[in-house]
């Protein structure tokens, strides 16, 4: 019971993360800040300094999710924030960083088998999950 308590609240966190970020990005004028708030909100979940974890190359970040014992629940929506990011850092130009975090979250969906959306799916899933409460 409190595990499963736990896991909602982590992934409670990173929807509520990514819906602050997608109503920041709306109009395109400010993506920088909703990268940066997806930033924190992927290091909150994952319970890893953010710093750090989003430096790694995209298949050690998959081993140090594995070995952290990130719930895959979780991963998933990590591996989706990162996608998304990775949308607000092309739009603000950073196109290297934009690619690394693509990169990363293919990387987290092959390692835990799932697929990753665009972003409009990323919007409606997590209006979708908000609902279901």
């Amino acid at each position: 019971m409190f595990e499963q308590d736990y896991l909602m609240r982590m992934i409670l966190q990173l929807v509520e993360g990514i819906r602050r970020s997608l109503e920041l990005s709306k109009g395109g004028e400010d993506p920088s800040s909703a990268a940066e708030m997806l930033e924190a909100t992927i290091s909150q979940a994952t319970e890893i300094d953010g710093s750090i974890l989003l430096s790694l190359a995209p298949e050690s970040i998959a081993d140090i999710l594995q070995v952290s014992g990130t719930d895959p629940a979780v991963v998933e929506f990590v591996g989706r924030s990162m996608l998304l990011e990775s949308e607000y850092l092309q739009q603000a130009g950073d196109t290297s960083t934009a690619q690394l975090r693509k990169s990363q979250a293919e990387a987290l969906a092959l390692s835990y088998g799932f697929s990753l959306g665009d972003e409009d799916s990323i919007e409606s899933e997590i209006k979708d999950y908000i609902d279901s409460f």
